[in-house]
């Protein structure tokens, strides 16, 4: 007696076709699903620097004999010390990985540099400009007062040195601006300086490449606990409603009637 197949047994019959498709269509699922974790986590460190140096590379043509000549004479100075001390091969291979991270500093300086450029001008270039400031400031995003009428911008960040108003704007019409941000959070912030940095390449104003070392050339006034208060007292500020002239806050009284209904 002929064995009966397994799948005849349980009233399905698998055909080979049906079993490649299936194989195929599981090994399909599987590439998604990797090509998703791939997008998700973003590029790879080889990937961004590929991408820094084609940026880089649009506004400096030059960069990649700028990066072989530095990295070269690293090597070189390695090299003479190797010399010097009876022992060229060991110091040439100690200096390898200083050349290449010479050259890797230089890049992310010319494409710090590269990047300001293409943005300056632009509204809200001073707050790009400062989203690159390191762990020690507190930064908002969004600008903390504008002008309607000359799209002038205010941006504050707040430090160990202080409050600082960062203007966009010509130096004479952002004056408006800053006095009307120092009279709203003055009280809320009474013995904390408050400086004043205006970014623009005109007279009495700051290029945006130098924005930040700006600011980290304040001398520190607050400590890291005192920053945290004095970020939350302005946030406050924020949060309140305008209350209409004429109407004492203090008076009020509840509409009983209203709130028992008629």
């Amino acid at each position: 007696m002929a064995a009966i197949p397994y799948q005849l047994l349980r009233g399905t019959i698998v055909s080979p076709a049906t079993s490649t498709k299936a194989k195929a269509a599981e090994r399909d699922r599987k590439r998604e699903e990797k090509r998703q974790r791939r997008a998700a986590k973003g590029p790879g460190v080889f990937a961004q620097m590929k991408q820094v140096f084609q940026m880089t590379r649009e506004r400096e043509p030059n960069i990649l004999w700028w990066m072989i000549l530095l990295g070269l004479g690293v090597l070189l100075v390695f090299l003479l010390i190797g010399v010097a001390l009876g022992n060229w091969i060991t110091w040439l291979l100690i200096g390898i990985p200083f050349a290449v991270l010479a050259a890797v500093i230089l890049l992310s300086r010319r494409a710090e540099r590269a990047a300001f450029s293409r943005i300056e001008g632009q509204p809200g270039a001073a707050g790009a400009a400062l989203s690159t400031l390191k762990r020690g400031w507190i930064v908002e995003e969004e600008p903390a007062a504008m002008d309607p009428k000359s799209k002038d911008l205010l941006f504050r960040a707040v430090g160990r040195p202080g409050v600082v108003f960062i203007t966009e704007g010509p130096v004479n019409r952002v004056e408006k601006l800053v006095k009307k941000e120092r009279r709203r959070i003055g009280p809320v912030i009474q013995n904390v300086p408050i400086h004043v940095i205006k970014s623009g390449n005109g007279e009495g104003q700051v290029p945006l490449n130098k924005l930040t070392k700006q600011l980290r050339g304040l001398d520190d006034k607050l400590t890291k606990e005192e920053v945290q208060v004095v970020h939350r007292r302005m946030n406050t500020l924020q949060n309140r409603l305008p209350i209409p002239k004429g109407v004492d806050p203090m008076r009020a009284r509840p509409d009983r009637k209203g709130m028992r209904g008629r």
